[in-house]
């Protein structure tokens, strides 16, 4: 009897797995399985797993890794000490925020070697009123300097020393700089040398009105690394160790980084050293003219249609470039060369960038017409 049982059980169970093995098979795809707990409470249903996203190309799978580009770059930033003798209790509170003593003073910054042979850049006013400057290499060599040239109207110096076969950085071009690039700035702050901080790019041609001169050129990469004294005239590299800039500003109001620090760009920057180093000073062009950039005021007043970006020429001087070129008074410039002209640094930067002689192709707005103008630059003192 008791075999009997079990048999019956065995059939019986056997059965209901069949049975249910059928049902599955049967049941339409994607429905729910329904998971029952030993334990009274809520059904579970187990989902259906979601397809993963398929990796998108253009977005980083990894960390990018910043240490090659420092790798590459320190070598070439130097540490400057520029000594001021105590005679002009004025210059030197004004340069380095204190009084003079009976003992040398002076300030200290950074610079990047610019070639092999000893020309280095740093900033103007890192070395504006020293007698004595001392270049300290990242290998801890120390050489006495000198300035070959000097433009405050960019804030740029070169200064030269007796050495050969020095590390030297490849430059990038700042033209393709874009906000939220990766940046490295290097230098000395606080007498901290062949220190690295890294950020980003937040923001291109910024006018801090920081040069006091009226036709400076300020035309500033601005970017999050952390930049303190002794940074100035160090260099803003990209991930590829390359010099996209001269570190040169804070914006802070404590006198120490707090999130804004501004670069001259490598363009420039190039432009004007190879002026200073071929002829002992930058050899500006001039367009002629006293330029602004676009207001609200300037819109209602010109009767202006679909525009809100653009320099309006204020004053046309006479025999300049610009009248030559046929330049006139409240015209709008909208674009250089193909190049949109969205603000005054913009402008200001590629004419400083351009040499005597070069001819420009400016389009302008006026009397909301659009217009090709050409205008032939002239040199500063022409």
């Amino acid at each position: 009897m008791k075999i009997s049982q079990h048999i019956f059980s065995a059939a019986v169970g056997g059965l209901v797995a069949g049975l249910l093995v059928l049902w599955l098979a049967d049941r339409p795809a994607g429905q729910p399985v329904v998971q029952v707990s030993d334990a009274p409470g809520p059904l579970l249903f187990a989902e259906p797993p979601v397809p993963l996203a398929a990796p998108r190309p253009d977005l980083p799978t990894a960390a990018i890794d910043l240490r090659p580009a420092a790798r590459r770059a320190t070598p070439a930033v130097v540490h400057v000490n520029a000594q001021v003798e105590a005679r002009d209790r004025a210059t030197v509170k004004a340069l380095f925020g204190r009084e003079d003593t009976d003992s040398p003073t002076g300030g200290e910054g950074s610079g990047v070697i610019y070639s092999a042979n000893g020309y280095i850049i740093t900033n103007y006013h890192v070395v504006q009123a020293a007698d004595n400057i001392t270049v300290t290499t990242s290998d801890r060599r120390r050489f006495t300097a000198e300035v070959v040239g000097m433009e405050p109207k960019t804030d740029l110096a070169v200064l030269k020393i007796d050495a050969v076969d020095l590390p030297f950085l490849e430059f990038a071009d700042s033209d393709l700089a874009e906000p939220g690039q990766w940046v490295l700035a290097i230098g000395s702050p606080l007498k901290l040398t062949s220190t690295v901080t890294a950020g980003i790019v937040s923001a291109k041609g910024r006018n801090l009105s920081l040069l006091r001169d009226p036709d400076a050129i300020e035309s500033f990469i601005q970017t999050d690394a952390a930049v303190n004294p002794g940074n100035s005239g160090g260099p803003l590299v990209d991930t590829e160790g390359r010099l996209l800039g001269i570190n040169t500003a804070i914006a802070s109001r404590t006198g120490r980084f707090q999130g804004y620090s501004f670069a001259i760009p490598s363009d420039l920057v190039r432009r004007i050293v190879d002026d200073i180093i071929q002829y002992g000073s930058y050899r500006r062009a001039l367009m002629g003219v006293e330029i602004s950039t676009l207001t609200v005021d300037d819109i209602e007043r010109l009767d202006l249609r679909d525009r809100s970006e653009g320099v309006v020429v204020d004053a046309i001087f006479p025999g300049g470039a610009a009248e030559t070129g046929g330049l006139r008074v409240n015209d709008l410039i909208v674009a250089v060369d193909g190049r949109p002209i969205r603000d005054l640094p913009v402008l200001t930067e590629i004419i400083g960038r351009a040499r005597p002689g070069d001819r420009l192709v400016l389009t302008v707005i006026r009397e909301n017409k659009s217009r090709e103008l050409t205008i032939d630059l002239l040199p500063a003192d022409g």
